[in-house]
């Protein structure tokens, strides 16, 4: 009887391991598959926002990108001294949203017309930009700025910037999802910087 319990318990000491790894190989299949966007399009809080309501978007996280820099703080950033750009990295999963979904709405919630600046913000830190990381992610990108070239919808050039992605540095904890943390502060902002009056007069409502 012993023995039987014992193989018993050695059974289902094996099973359960089995089914463990089976579980944790699920899991690390599907963080595998999630994929990683960058883009800058002036204040980081109001791109947060944009892309966050992208079905299949499964985070996004304010940063900073496109700098020299090491480990830049928001001060130095917002200072123009480091050469970075500030911008979101938006996780998401190619199976529900394509990358070309999320270049549709980076341009959606941009001016791409002004140089070195998005609505109230000025300066390179808030310049629109899509960074790049692979070969394919640059074609997509490019068509996606000559298509709206072709469509002669502003009479001004495009002067958005695609670059290759470099180092992303995620940005103080209090930027992140600031929009939701501080509601009225936010709507406040947003509302002072015309954000959604440029981009209605750019793109047409919503």
């Amino acid at each position: 009887m012993r023995k039987q319990a014992a193989r018993l318990v050695l059974t289902m000491a094996v099973l359960f391991i089995a089914s463990w790894s089976v579980q944790l190989s699920g899991r690390a299949a599907a963080d595998t598959a999630l994929g990683k966007a960058y883009f800058a399009g002036g204040c980081f809080w109001c791109m947060e926002e944009a892309f966050e309501k992208v079905e299949g978007v499964q985070s996004v996280t304010s940063g900073y990108m496109g700098g020299t820099t090491v480990n830049p703080s928001y001060e130095e950033v917002s200072a123009g001294r480091t050469g970075h750009a500030e911008s979101v990295e938006v996780v998401y999963d190619p199976a529900k949203v394509s990358y070309q979904k999320l270049l549709d709405t980076f341009w959606h919630n941009v001016d791409p017309v002004t140089p070195n600046a998005q609505f109230c913000d000025h300066g390179s830190q808030y310049r629109s930009a899509i960074f790049f990381q692979t070969d394919e992610e640059k074609r997509a990108s490019d068509t996606s700025k000559q298509a709206i070239e072709q469509s002669k919808r502003f009479k001004e050039p495009i002067v958005t910037q695609i670059a290759m992605a470099s180092q992303f540095y995620p940005a103080e904890e209090y930027h992140q999802d600031y929009y939701k943390k501080n509601p009225v502060r936010y709507k406040f902002y947003k509302y002072n910087c015309a954000r959604a009056q440029r981009l209605e007069a750019l793109w047409g409502k919503p």
